[in-house]
């Protein structure tokens, strides 16, 4: 659920930000098999040459995946992003094609791809909702692999260098990324875990470190203070019983078959509103798990929420003489 948005589906310079898709398709691989953290890369001229932030490969080197991993995500290394693309598209034109099919799957509609850096590009742009979106995918898809995000320093040829994210340096986030670039100003990923809760915030176009750092920490305690997790249904919980017309059951439990459960502002059992809505009578047979109903959330504030609900057990129908006591049943008591 979005707790609070503006300008979310704008589309920004991105800067370093757009290594979130360097990195998820690196982990991919990895989850793939196609990758192992000790494989060994070739430091082409190409990234040797590459400015702005690095890690400092040298050039006809070969660097283990899990350094370069280290290396974009710690130090922004722009040279190592392009040391991964290159090994697993051959080039980082078709590494970036894969970056923006990657995009198009995950649902990412305010984003293109023109490198795998970050590097200033004007066809080059992401949203704020998109980069959350992604960030979101990868806390969730590669856990293995995500507490390289969490590292405060990385020590690679000599050179030392502290991860960027002041909310990780902090000790107020886990990850994921920063970026900037002239065109975009300062911007920044960051997710933070608290009592089991996990928030993800962007921001971009911060006029310096200082109030990237600052606008970043008062939106992170602003969500978890103003906000809750709320179970409001376990998996096997009967939300409501359904009639069943001409069933060896008369009714039938209405269940979500997961776990409900929902981010509220603190006051929202003075807020929400949630209604049930189903057809009743259900007519027999009915089959555990048929779709049958709806759970909505509403109110001011609240996000708005429709949950499928489904029957939570089977329900035979009678048999043709059970069916005809239920009908004449009906006729005479009219119930």
């Amino acid at each position: 659920a979005s707790l609070f948005e503006k300008e979310a589906d704008d589309e920004i310079p991105p800067s370093s930000m757009t290594k979130l898709m360097t990195l998820y398709l690196t982990y991919d691989q990895l989850k793939q098999g196609k990758l192992k953290l000790t494989d060994e890369l070739p430091v082409s001229e190409k990234a040797w040459r590459m400015q702005g932030s690095k890690m400092f490969v040298a050039i006809g080197s070969s660097v283990p995946v899990e350094d370069l991993i280290r290396g974009v995500v710690v130090q922004s290394g722009n040279d190592a992003a392009i040391v991964l693309a290159e090994a697993i598209g051959g080039s980082e034109e078709q590494f970036v094609e894969k970056m923006n099919a990657k995009a198009k799957e995950l649902g990412m509609t305010h984003t293109f791809y023109k490198n795998c850096t970050g590097w200033p590009d004007p066809d080059q742009h992401m949203s704020c909702r998109d980069i959350a979106t992604l960030a979101g995918a990868i806390i969730r898809t590669f856990p293995a692999y995500y507490h390289y995000d969490s590292e405060k320093t990385f020590k690679y040829n000599g050179i030392e260098q502290g991860n960027r994210n002041p909310m990780v340096q902090k000790g107020t986030a886990d990850g994921l990324k920063t970026g900037h670039t002239e065109a975009g100003g300062y911007g920044l990923a960051a997710s933070s875990k608290r009592n089991g809760r996990r928030v993800i915030l962007v921001l971009n176009g911060m006029a310096t470190m200082r109030e990237r750092a600052e606008e970043s920490e008062r939106l992170m305690d602003w969500a978890f203070f103003n906000f809750e997790d709320v179970t409001l249904f376990s998996a096997g919980d009967a939300v409501e019983n359904v009639p069943v017309w001409l069933g060896t059951s008369h009714t039938v439990p209405l269940v979500a078959g997961h776990d409900v459960i929902v981010t509220m502002p603190r006051n929202w059992r003075q807020k929400a509103s949630i209604k049930v809505s189903y057809d009743a009578p259900l007519s027999a047979p009915v089959s555990k798990g048929d779709p049958v109903g709806k759970l909505s959330v509403t109110g001011d504030g609240v996000p708005h929420l429709d949950v499928p609900l489904m029957a939570g057990a089977d329900v035979p129908r009678l048999s043709l003489p059970g069916r005809a006591m239920a009908v004449l049943s009906k006729y005479v008591t009219g119930t």
